[in-house]
């Protein structure tokens, strides 16, 4: 594999943390439900001699790359193109009841960050395309743009960014739209957000970073596809199990975190309500109070670390 491939140079975030919470070290079979660039699986893999791991990816170029990365194990890591929201389906068409431990890094890998035509980065003028299964026939973040109302794209906007400026964002993608100059690419987008936000001097982030993240978000379902895939993951887990999910904004996390607490048994109902109704039922054990961070070490080293939050849970009796 040459030494500048994407493989080579991509760096797994939290390693130690999660072949740790994994208990990747004691024999079994696991997933890794966002394989990327195999990193991940290849310290699961390295744990113990006779770790299995079934390894899932939407992406087919980073399973090719992958693929090759991980080759010196063998038969003991099964790659299969598919979306974690599948997860089930993928272990019955392989006959596997139950699993040993569940992982999923939510962050967008480096090979589609690096990609110069994907449109996930503003850092290359690319078409606005952002799906992670490039194939999939999918509406792109250029298709949500062009057809979209205003409020629809500022709604998308400020519930999966955060961001305060949605509307005055939304409302230049229109004006832009109806002057027949629609917002097809990276750069443009990227521009037209600089111009619209105002920014502290403080501010570490690029400007368009949260409304990349958004239509990221809304172009892949990626809310969606995180809730059902965590009750799934769970009832998937054997008896002592483990779940880790690595997350990388504050909506990610949120979405965790309560699934977590309503898998241990905390109800979210109103206190007046005699009954849960909100499905809360002690399933789990919470391994994390908090969310584990990346070390000073790591994010020097790693900078796309610095965001990364790890919870991780057991499933009990």
């Amino acid at each position: 594999m040459p030494e500048n491939s994407p493989a080579n140079i991509h760096v797994s975030v939290l390693p130690g943390e999660t072949i740790e919470l994994l208990n990747a070290a004691n024999a079994g079979v696991f997933v890794d439900a966002t394989l990327g660039l195999g990193g991940h699986t290849e310290l699961i893999l390295n744990a113990a001699d006779k770790n299995r791991v079934i390894a899932l990816d939407q992406d087919a170029k980073a399973i090719d790359l992958a693929r090759e990365r991980l080759a010196p194990f063998g038969e003991r890591v099964s790659f299969v193109h598919s979306n974690f929201s599948h997860l089930r389906t993928v272990l019955e068409g392989m006959d596997i009841e139950k699993v040993d431990g569940i992982l999923a890094d939510l962050g967008v890998s480096s090979l589609q960050l690096d990609s110069h035509d994907r449109g996930f980065s503003f850092r290359f003028d690319a078409p606005l395309d952002m799906r992670m299964n490039a194939g999939s026939g999918e509406p792109t973040a250029a298709d949500l743009l062009a057809t979209l109302s205003q409020e629809e794209i500022a709604n998308i906007i400020y519930r999966f960014g955060e961001e305060r400026f949605s509307r005055r964002i939304a409302r230049r993608i229109v004006e832009k739209r109806e002057a027949g100059e629609p917002v097809e690419t990276t750069r443009q987008l990227a521009e037209l957000v600089e111009r619209s936000v105002k920014r502290s001097p403080k501010d570490k982030i690029h400007p368009a970073t949260r409304t990349f993240q958004a239509l990221r978000i809304e172009v892949n379902h990626e809310t969606e596809v995180l809730e059902r895939f965590i009750a799934d993951a769970v009832d998937l887990l054997k008896i002592n199990g483990r779940l880790a999910i690595i997350t990388f904004h504050s909506l990610e996390d949120r979405i965790v975190k309560q699934a977590f607490q309503k898998l241990s048994g905390k109800c979210f109902c109103p206190p007046r309500i005699p009954q849960c109704m909100c499905g809360a039922r002690k399933d789990v054990e919470i391994l994390t109070r908090k969310p584990l961070v990346p070390g000073l070490e790591e994010t020097e080293t790693n900078p796309r670390a610095r965001s990364a939050k790890l919870r991780a849970v057991r499933k009990i009796e």
